[in-house]
């Protein structure tokens, strides 16, 4: 029982820091956002509810200017004030920053968030033990491979959940008549948008690469295109 302590408590641990990350989290958003009120935008998300059978979607604003896309553990979709600035310079259509909400909108239902507290405690637990073995037979550097292989699993892990999230928006804006293609577009996009600079390897990027993510929304698209002709 007492070989596995370490790693008990290092469940623990994560559990309690993921808490400790949901709570401050929300105290950031709740202290840095309000609602967005923009008329056309709102014409796209109400075309989403519909598909959806909601209500409506509410989407907030986060006062930060790096540009990005946020769903938060409470179900609640953020767009930071950096895209939106984006958005009425022209830089992105109304229809590309749907894509962005309707991605969001995946990241929710498919309960990413909650499984992020699993992977999170799993990753732990793993690299308690890796660490304990590791350092065992690679005394010195047994440490930084044990943080090395699960920070390439945490990676993997976070594009796996991009590509489902992309799915679901692909098929929600397919569904709600806006299409794929201003999805495809704000990729290409994307890197001038970040600032992010290309050539990371990409078994240690947490999103997986543009050309990748158009290729598999292109694949959905021919499954789709046969299943219709079936």
């Amino acid at each position: 029982m007492l070989k596995f302590t370490p790693i008990l408590l290092a469940i623990v641990y994560a559990l309690v820091m993921y808490r400790f990350s949901v709570w401050r989290t929300k105290h950031e958003l709740d202290s840095k956002s309000t609602e967005l009120a923009d008329p056309l935008l709102k014409v796209l998300t109400d075309r989403m509810a519909a598909a959806l059978d909601l209500e409506r979607i509410r989407v907030n604003i986060y006062e930060i200017e790096p540009v990005n896309g946020l769903a938060a553990p409470d179900g609640r979709i953020f767009i930071t004030r950096g895209f939106y600035k984006k958005y009425r310079a022209g830089e992105v259509s109304a229809d590309e920053m749907a894509s962005v909400i309707a991605h969001e909108l995946g990241h929710v239902a498919l309960g990413h968030s909650r499984r992020r507290m699993i992977d999170f405690s799993g990753q732990n637990a793993l690299r308690t033990a890796l660490m304990m073995l590791l350092s065992r037979l690679l005394p010195g550097i047994g440490i930084l491979i044990a943080n090395a292989l699960t920070s390439l699993l945490a990676a993997r892990l976070s594009r796996s959940d991009e590509y489902e999230a992309d799915a679901y928006a692909s098929a929600l804006l397919v569904k709600a008549g806006i299409g794929t293609e201003p999805q495809k577009s704000l990729f290409r996009k994307l890197e001038k948008l970040t600032g992010a600079r290309g050539g990371t390897p990409v078994w240690l990027m947490s999103h997986p690469k543009v050309e990748d993510r158009i290729a598999a929304i292109e694949k959905l698209e021919q499954r789709w295109t046969v299943a219709g002709q079936s």
